[in-house]
């Protein structure tokens, strides 16, 4: 398992979820949402600031896919996203599969309880910590980083 804190993002029209991973790479937990910057600049530079604030090393970025894996409306969102964090911070990202991440995360907080309306500030949030989580216990298992690195000069 590569040492360092993670960062888990989970990519939304109006707001992203922040998580992180403790510096062994054991667990996952929520950390901020940040809404979804007009200017694409604002965003970015809030999740900027939290990787430098917890010396993150990479950027686990959700990849939105169909059940049967093909592309959904927000596959491009979440990939060009991703390439802008890579091309602005300069740290690794990684684009990994969240099928259903957002589906698991509002089952967990119906189940502790939150309603609907209560669960909307943080439900990205626990959304990109099951993100990160996977891609956590996806590399402690294979012993290879989880998904796909992205290529900051592949921008469209």
């Amino acid at each position: 398992m590569r040492h360092g804190v993670r960062l888990g993002v989970d990519v939304g029209k109006a707001r992203i979820g922040v998580s992180r991973s403790d510096a062994h790479g054991l667990l996952a937990t929520p950390v901020e949402t940040v809404s979804r910057a007009a200017d694409g600049v604002t965003d970015i530079v809030r999740i900027g600031a939290i990787a430098t604030e917890l010396d993150a090393v990479e950027i686990v970025v959700g990849l939105p896919l169909a059940l049967s894996g093909n592309a959904t409306a927000s596959t491009q969102d979440a990939l060009d996203f991703a390439a802008a964090l890579a091309d602005a911070l300069g740290l690794a990202v990684r684009m990994v599969d969240e099928r259903l991440s957002t589906v698991s995360a509002q089952s967990a907080l119906r189940a502790s309880g939150r309603s609907a309306k209560t669960q909307r500030p943080v439900v990205d949030q626990v959304a990109a910590t099951i993100i990160l989580q996977h891609a956590l216990d996806t590399e402690r298992a294979s012993g290879k980083p989880p998904g796909s690195p992205v290529d900051p000069t592949e921008r469209p």
